[in-house]
């Protein structure tokens, strides 16, 4: 059949041809199909003669598991491509990974509608009517905000392996389903630039809970930076970054007495934030201490020459620890603690806010968390615990300020195969206000995670 099929492609070709040529080009093309056939039928007997595999070798079920080798080799991009004579050149390749997930959340009580997909206490409404989500209690959310898509890529060069990674979810910075975007960050060697987790923050305590937002006392901020690890040895890094700046203000009362000067103050950063951290890793877990010194600011962009306007130093402490315990069980801790820090907080708080005189002041921030979580069985796993942040509130600021945000959750998550996670999620959390006026809300999820 194979040279059946081989003669007679190329009699086709030649009749096609005959009406557009010469007889003499007629007969040259005759030769050189000819040469052709007696090449293919040379390459189907040599083929007819190889050895048929063994008995026992599977038949391929789908067109995927018949499909050649290399097909299974690394995706390489145009620029993923390896230089010319960089060593490991092997390793040039593009990697993608993500997740879809669904989360079916009840809540019991109430939150502002433009963050109803997760638990922020910051959100929460307190002062009905007049704070977004106030009117009946109860209500259904379906979300896929946490969905999300990332690209990986390695880039040999003669300076060392170039490592990007591009990433994003859903959850849009207004709360909207729409494209956030959570890393955009390269590195070679000791230096990184980019978008990724801040230097002041540890990701390795965060818990293993289903709900987006997570702990609100906990420091969690992806923040542009400039970073260096000058040293990773032995488990040991060191790591310096300069970080995008942020000012968080709050006008208080300022706004009450001259509502339309109040609303002309907006951040004024002229420096980035300055961060160092040491961390240590071991068998048993990791510790983490990071300090950041910061410069925030304010002007008025109502008056001619921006004023009043001023700067003032921010500074604050990190410490964190994830511990082994008990087999697989996890430990995660946090105590983070300064001035004009709430930008890099997980939930609520400002950095500057009219003190006595309605003079600028930094606020002071205390957060904290404490989870444990248990694996019962290789499929079936549990965290609970509980988080805040706190601040001092300035004499400047009204009595509907944020003071204290309180997060608490437990879950019971069940892997039934690999990539796939679902579980269920009890969720609770509190909005305090300076004057004393607070509010709850509590809410069970149920959320179905599949990752590639």
């Amino acid at each position: 059949m194979k040279r059946q099929f081989a003669v007679a492609t190329a009699l086709l070709a030649l009749c096609g041809a005959a009406y557009a040529q010469s007889n003499e080009d007629l007969k040259s093309m005759l030769d050189q199909a000819l040469k052709t056939i007696q090449d293919l039928q040379g390459r189907v007997k040599a083929l007819e003669q190889q050895q048929p595999p063994p008995a026992s070798a599977p038949a391929p079920a789908t067109a995927a598991a018949s499909a050649p080798a290399s097909w299974g080799a690394p995706l390489v991009s145009v620029g993923s491509q390896a230089e010319k004579g960089a060593p490991d050149a092997d390793k040039a390749r593009v990697e993608f990974y993500g997740q879809a997930m669904l989360d079916a959340i009840y809540d019991s009580k109430r939150m502002n509608p433009q963050w109803n997909a997760t638990e922020r206490p910051s959100q929460i409404p307190v002062n009905c009517p007049g704070d977004p989500g106030c009117g009946k209690d109860g209500a259904t959310v379906f979300s896929i905000r946490q969905s999300s898509l990332g690209f990986k890529g390695f880039i040999p060069t003669s300076l060392g392996l170039i490592k990007t990674d591009l990433a994003f979810d859903l959850f849009g910075s207004d709360g909207s389903t729409s494209i956030h975007w959570l890393r955009a960050w390269a590195e070679i060697g000791m230096f990184g630039i980019g978008q990724t987790y801040s230097n002041f923050m540890d990701y390795g305590v965060y818990p293993n809970v289903i709900d987006y937002w997570g702990p609100s006392g906990m420091v969690f901020l992806r923040n542009p930076q400039l970073r260096v690890t000058p040293w990773s040895k032995d488990g040991m890094s060191l790591a310096f970054s300069l970080e995008a700046p942020n000012s968080a203000l709050d006008t208080g009362k300022i706004s009450q007495v001259a509502p339309e000067f109040g609303a002309g103050f907006t951040g004024w950063n002229r420096l980035p934030d300055a961060v160092g951290s040491l961390r240590l890793d071991g068998d048993w877990g990791h510790l983490k201490a990071a300090a950041i010194v910061r410069q925030v600011g304010y002007q008025n962009t109502l008056t001619p020459e921006g004023n009043p306007s001023g700067h003032k130093t921010g500074y604050g402490l990190n410490l964190t620890g994830g511990f082994t315990v008990f087999g697989k069980d996890q430990i995660n801790l946090q105590l983070a603690a300064g001035r004009a820090i709430a930008s890099y907080m997980n939930d609520g708080g400002v950095d500057l806010a009219p003190g006595q005189g309605l003079r600028a002041e930094t606020v002071p921030s205390i957060g904290w968390l404490a989870y444990y979580s248990h694996a019962w069985s290789d499929k079936w796993s549990s965290t609970v615990g509980f988080s805040q942040h706190q601040q001092n509130n300035t004499d400047g600021q009204l009595a509907t300020a944020f003071r204290r945000g309180s997060y608490g959750n437990v879950n019971l998550l069940y892997t039934p195969v690999k990539n796939v996670l679902t579980g269920l999620e009890f969720v609770w959390g509190e909005l305090q206000q300076k004057g004393g006026d607070s509010a709850t809300d509590y809410r069970l999820q149920f959320s179905t995670q599949v990752t590639f």
